[in-house]
């Protein structure tokens, strides 16, 4: 097979790789990968350290804590089990979680947790792809509505992942199903839970553990083999320090270490919402799988079809009226399955057609079939909003830039 040149300006890939080392020396965090991708051609840059203490230079096979990239991961594997007949898209859920059965949903928002009505219908897997099933982050301060206060009595968690807080999938998903729902199935978009229930739900559609699902069916075959919900005790060495910004100062503060942090050991729910750590290689064969309609080399993972559904923007207008996350959000994007897809360009990275989601630790993915690109920002520094941080903003605008052709 004849390689592809992948048409970048070898001066423009130096105008990003300046660009990042700005980011790093101006301490907006200690390192970052970036990984380009487009035809056959692949470029990484490591630049900075592991930890803010020194330590470790980040290095091509430095793993992060993925966060929100697990979201299409599971997806996909959902879609596996679609195609195999073993869960159905407009199935009600309630056949194997009953504990979502015979829902309850708030007469509104800002009321009593016990003044509800009866749902409408019944939740379906397509409402947990599209995040449409009626639960989700209550985008508003702590303790604002009612109903935050009941989530957090009841341990559902509103937040970034904490792997060793978590309940086993069995108690989590009876923690759920105490709580009413916040809309109506299929009403609007909600962020974030959808994931961790369509995880709960593959491990029994599957009849094994999601992760061992996840695993043996895509991460053994796409070669994904630093992926996983914990870091074993011979690579966390590779495993970056995480940081946050403190609420009080703003500082730059460890939010999870890698030596005996929460990733350091598996934990007793495998998060489909948030949970995964991986590399910019893994992730770039996760990419490039769906960039190619869902076949990775020999293997077929996933059916053109049922990748082209996952990159579909399923929502209708009036949803994406009702669903807040953050301002001007759904002037260009719209949600497929368990990702966003660019529906209208406004700007240099805003490629219509072009999907991919972010992960709240500090990570972005995007795969853009117009472009044959596949791009990939690691950092180990929180996002403080859904808009992301300048690092974001400047390493997709230096991704497309570098474009030569």
């Amino acid at each position: 097979m004849t390689s592809r040149s992948g048409g970048f300006s070898k001066a423009r890939l130096g105008r990003m790789r300046d660009v990042m080392v700005g980011h790093v020396e101006r301490g907006a965090m200690p390192g970052l990968v970036t990984l380009v991708s487009r035809r056959d051609e692949v470029h990484v840059e490591a630049l900075g350290r592991m930890a803010a203490d020194g330590g470790r230079p980040m290095e091509r096979d430095t793993i992060f804590r993925i966060a929100s990239m697990t979201k299409p991961v599971a997806a996909a594997a959902a879609m596996i089990l679609v195609e195999e007949c073993r869960l159905r898209l407009d199935e009600p859920v309630d056949r194997l979680l009953p504990e979502l059965a015979a829902r309850r949903v708030l007469r509104r928002l800002d009321g009593p947790v016990d003044d509800t009505v009866p749902a409408s219908r019944s939740i379906t897997l397509r409402d947990l792809l599209t995040f449409r099933q009626g639960f989700g982050i209550v985008m508003a301060p702590p303790d604002t509505y009612p109903i935050q206060k009941a989530m957090r009595e009841k341990g559902v968690r509103m937040g970034p992942p904490r792997p060793q807080t978590e309940p086993p999938p069995d108690a989590w998903i009876g923690r759920l199903g105490t709580l009413p729902l916040l809309h109506q199935p299929g009403e609007r978009w909600m962020y974030d839970t959808g994931s961790d229930v369509l995880g709960v739900l593959i491990a029994r559609a599957a009849g094994q553990p999601f992760e061992t699902f996840l695993r043996e069916r895509l991460f053994e075959p796409l070669g994904m083999k630093d992926t996983g919900f914990s870091v074993p005790a011979g690579k966390i060495g590779r495993l970056a320090t995480s940081y946050w910004s403190s609420p009080e100062s703003g500082a730059m503060e460890v939010y999870d270490p890698g030596e005996g942090g929460e990733w350091s050991r598996p934990p007793a729910f495998p998060s489909a919402a948030g949970g995964l750590v991986s590399t910019v290689d893994d992730y770039l064969a996760f990419g490039r799988m769906l960039l190619n309609r869902g076949r990775y080399g020999a293997e077929r993972i996933l059916s053109r079809l049922s990748v082209e559904a996952m990159t579909t923007d399923q929502l209708t207008p009036e949803q994406k009226a009702l669903s807040g996350f953050g301002p001007g959000f759904w002037d260009s994007r719209g949600w497929g399955f368990g990702l966003s897809v660019i529906t209208r360009r406004d700007g240099v990275a805003a490629v219509p057609g072009r999907f991919g989601w972010d992960g709240g630790l500090g990570t972005s993915w995007s795969s853009d079939p117009t472009e044959e690109l596949v791009g990939i920002l690691m950092t180990q520094r929180m996002w403080t909003s859904p808009q992301g941080p300048d690092v974001y903003r400047d390493f997709w605008t230096q991704a497309y830039q570098a474009i030569d052709d």
